[in-house]
């Protein structure tokens, strides 16, 4: 495999996924479409096991490496900034395309026996905020919270920095169980293209296209609206703000993206997204050590901006109530504060759930479009990922943070794990060092 790109080999996992899917449906092979579920699964654990500590350390450290950075405070206002930006814009286009196409009109399903999904800690804005702050440490990592543990992590770097040299020994600690994780994540990570595969495949062999033909019309419009962001509104920026090559960004941050379409992480795909944004980006890695954790965790254009916008407009459609300006503004609102909400791993089920409760809208229509959550969430977590590398670079470029040379040169090869590159380069280093004396 070592004769194929990383990228190649996912592209290839991909494509054998779709092939033993169909083979697995349209034969009615039950052993084939078990297995393709449980390497799925497999694969899934695996990510979602390295995300507490991985989560916890990349915050404490990313916020502590904050007063390495001069300006950091302007760095983070503008990061914030643009994402909001960014999910305005996204938010904008896919209300204008549901306004376009209507989804719900016109659609027959039986709305009586729809349930409400209960979701603690995220039915009302009051659930959301006090939702963030765990009332049991030790619960916020056992029940994979990850929105809590992204607020305990701010909390400690902050006082990490507060604190001063008293909290190096814990700061070397963070640093260290974050590069342990890191490793053995880029382990799993290698492992994708037999995670793709099975991942893709248990989609095919399970829903086909089905459970697609009552809810067509939402189903492709987000799978355009978040083509509209990913082919229209992100190389619109990266060209007219960020000044650079809106094909050479995707080119190289193509790994990332399918990772994320397959494994449907934000938070798995971070140390990928990391990677790119620093080697193959060119994208400041004291910033991006910052920018990329929170993001994860932070900025999702598909699942809080293009999902909730056009499913909102779907349940009102369904459930035939209207919509007015107010209603519009709301979702627009509730797509640039809230996305937090969505916090990396729960997908956007919960934030959908704050949409609709925030528009007084039926909580039932969240259980009308749970079958196809899983196949919808694959293009917003692309589009989440990124719009996760796309705010850096902008950022970067607009405060001297991005290295052009390196954004501009071939793509590095990331078959290499990050650790070793990071001992060849600290090689290099000494050896300059020694020749120097």
């Amino acid at each position: 495999m070592k004769r194929f790109s990383f990228s190649l080999q996912l592209l290839l996992g991909l494509l054998v996924g779709v092939a033993l899917g169909f083979v697995a449906r349209a034969g009615e092979v039950t052993w084939l479409a078990d297995t393709l579920t449980e390497v799925g699964k497999i694969f899934v654990q695996l990510l979602k096991l390295a995300v507490p500590p991985l989560v916890f350390t990349a915050v404490v450290v990313s916020v502590a490496n904050l007063r390495n950075v001069s300006g950091a405070a302007r760095l983070a206002g503008k990061t914030l900034l643009w994402f909001m930006v960014t999910s305005l814009a996204a938010v904008a286009a896919a209300i204008g395309l549901g306004l376009l196409i209507n989804p719900g009109r016109g659609v027959t399903i039986a709305t009586e026996g729809a349930k409400a999904v209960d979701l603690e800690g995220a039915g009302t804005w009051i659930d959301f905020l006090t939702g963030i702050v765990p009332t049991n440490i030790v619960t916020a990592f056992t029940e994979l919270n990850v929105l809590q543990i992204v607020f305990l992590g701010v909390v400690l770097g902050a006082a990490a920095m507060a604190v001063g040299e008293k909290a190096e020994p814990f700061l070397a600690f963070s640093r260290s169980v974050l590069e342990l994780v890191q490793k053995a994540l880029w382990w799993v990570i290698r492992l994708a293209p037999i995670g793709t595969a099975g991942l893709i495949g248990k989609s095919v062999a399970t829903y086909g296209w089905d459970l697609l033909a009552p809810l067509a019309k939402l189903s492709a419009g987000v799978y355009i609206g978040c083509a509209v962001v990913l082919l229209v509104i992100y190389p619109v920026l990266l060209s007219s703000v960020g000044r650079v090559s809106p094909l050479t960004f995707y080119r190289k941050a193509w790994p990332a993206i399918e990772l994320a379409f397959v494994s449907r992480s934000s938070v798995g795909t971070m140390p990928l997204t990391q990677r790119i944004a620093v080697d193959r980006l060119g994208v400041d890695r004291d910033y991006a050590s910052f920018a990329v954790p929170f993001g994860a965790t932070t900025k999702m254009d598909g699942c809080a901006a293009v999902y909730p916008a056009l499913a909102a407009i779907f349940v009102a459609q369904v459930f035939g109530l209207p919509l007015d300006l107010g209603d519009y503004l709301l979702i627009a609102f509730v797509s640039v504060v809230g996305s937090a909400a969505t916090a990396g791993l729960t997908g956007a089920i919960v934030m959908l759930t704050l949409t609709l409760s925030t528009l007084g809208l039926p909580l039932e229509g969240v259980g009308l479009l749970l079958a196809i959550d899983p196949i919808l969430d694959m293009i917003r977590t692309a589009t989440n990922v990124t719009g996760q590398l796309v705010v850096p670079v902008l950022v970067g470029r607009a405060e001297g943070r991005l290295d052009t040379a390196v954004f501009n040169a071939p793509a590095q090869s990331l078959d290499e794990a990050p650790a070793v590159k990071a001992e060849k380069e600290q090689e290099l280093v000494s050896a300059e060092e020694g020749s120097c004396r």
